[in-house]
C-alpha cells in the first residue's frame, strides 16, 4: 500500500504511521518527495490496519499497486521522476538522444565515433567495453581497455557515457573509470545479484526488457534496483522475442502510454536492437518519440561495414543528424522539449 499524506503534514505524523506499521512488522519506505509525504509499505498490510490508517485525518489517498513493486510505482512520487546522466536529464518533459557503437572497438575509432555523436546533437555517448554475445567465438569486447578508450573520448567531446555491466566483479573497473551510468542488458534484467551490486555503486542505471519479460517482471527488477540503494533508473525498451522474424526483435510500443500509469521511471527506446535494420531505425525513433519516449538509443558507425558487432543496425553519421533534428522538432509538437543541460 502507498499513502499520500495531506501537503504540510508534520513529520511526527509520518513517524507515527510508520511506527505503527514498523509495530505490526511492515517494512516502510518514503519517497523523497518534497510536495508532501508519501510512504510505501513493503510489505501485505492487514485489512484491519489499513483502514485504521487510510481514516486518519493526514492521510488524503492509499494506493494498493498492481504488483509487489512499490518504489517505482506511479503512485510514490507526485511527478514522473528525472534522471541525472552527467549534466544530461532523463525525464520530466525532456527527449534525449543516446547514440554510439555497439563496441568500442579502438581509441580513434571511439574518438572519431563520439564527435560524430557530438556533432549530431546527440547528449550521451554509448558504446560496448563488455559484448554479450549468442557465439563464444563472437568479438567479446576490449573489457577494462574498452571502458578506458569510452570514457577519454567521452571526455574528450564533454559527453557522459553509458555501458554494459555483465558481471559484478567487474563493477569496480565501472567505477573507477567513472562510467556516468551502467547499463543491464538484455540477458541480465533478471540477474538479481548483479542488480543488487549494482544498485549500490551509486549510479543511474539504464536497465533493458529481457527478451521475453513481461512489463511486471521488467518492473520487478527495476524495484530490485531501487531497493537495494539505486533510485536513478531509466527503462529502455528494446524489443522483445516473438514468432516473428522479419525483423531482429518486435519493438513493443504500446508499453509506453501503460508505463506512465504505472510507473515514474523514464523510458527510452531503442529501435537499433529492436529493428536490427539500419533503415528501420529513423521511422520506429519517430514512432517512439510520438509514443512519450523520454529518450532514445540508437548504434552509430561511420563505416559500418567494418563494425566488429552489429553493423546492420548501425546508422551513418549523417543519417543520425536527420533522426536527431526529426526527435527536436517531436519534441517542441508534442509540448516536451529537446534535452537542456543541468546548470
Amino acid at each position: 500500500m502507498i499513502l499520500h499524506f495531506r501537503p504540510g503534514t508534520a513529520e511526527e505524523q509520518v513517524q507515527a504511521v510508520r511506527e505503527q506499521c514498523h509495530a505490526n512488522g511492515i517494512r516502510t519506505r518514503l519517497s523523497p518527495e518534497a510536495e508532501r509525504p508519501i510512504l510505501a509499505m513493503v510489505d501485505k498490510v492487514p485489512d484491519a490496519l489499513a483502514q485504521e490508517i487510510q481514516q486518519r485525518p493526514e492521510v488524503v489517498d492509499s494506493f494498493v499497486p498492481k504488483g509487489a513493486w512499490r518504489l517505482v510505482h506511479r503512485a510514490f512520487r507526485e511527478k514522473p521522476s528525472v534522471v541525472k546522466v552527467g549534466p544530461v536529464r532523463l525525464g520530466g518533459g525532456q527527449v534525449v538522444a543516446i547514440a554510439g557503437p555497439c563496441s568500442v572497438e579502438g581509441r580513434e575509432v571511439m574518438l572519431e565515433v563520439a564527435h560524430l555523436v557530438r556533432d549530431a546533437g546527440a547528449q550521451i555517448l554509448r558504446g560496448g567495453a563488455y559484448k554479450p554475445r549468442t557465439s563464444p567465438y563472437s568479438f567479446q569486447g576490449f573489457g577494462v581497455e574498452g571502458l578506458s578508450q569510452l570514457k577519454d573520448a567521452g571526455q574528450a567531446v564533454n559527453l557522459p557515457v553509458v555501458s554494459e555491466i555483465m558481471d559484478a566483479a567487474a563493477l569496480p573497473a565501472f567505477v573507477d573509470h567513472d562510467i556516468d551510468c551502467l547499463q543491464i542488458g538484455a540477458r541480465n534484467m533478471q540477474n538479481f545479484t548483479l542488480l543488487k551490486a549494482v544498485a549500490q555503486a551509486g549510479k543511474p542505471v539504464l536497465l533493458k526488457r529481457g527478451l521475453a519479460a513481461t512489463v511486471d517482471e521488467w518492473l520487478y527488477s527495476a524495484e530490485y534496483l531501487a531497493a537495494y540503494g539505486c533510485p536513478w533508473v531509466i527503462l529502455c525498451e528494446r524489443g522483445i522475442r516473438t514468432f516473428e522474424s522479419a525483423t531482429r526483435n518486435t519493438l513493443d510500443l504500446t508499453i509506453l502510454p501503460l508505463l506512465r500509469e504505472w510507473t515514474h521511471l523514464p523510458v527510452v527506446v531503442d529501435p537499433s536492437h529492436a529493428a536490427g535494420i539500419a533503415r528501420l531505425i529513423p521511422p520506429l525513433a519517430r514512432a517512439s518519440v510520438a509514443a512519450g519516449a523520454d529518450g532514445i538509443a540508437v548504434e552509430v558507425h561511420p563505416r559500418p561495414e567494418e563494425a566488429r558487432s552489429d553493423g546492420a543496425q548501425a546508422l551513418l553519421p549523417g543519417e543520425l543528424t536527420a533522426l536527431v533534428a526529426e526527435a527536436r522538432i517531436q519534441a517542441a509538437v508534442t509540448g516536451r522539449t529537446f534535452h537542456q543541460p543541468v546548470g
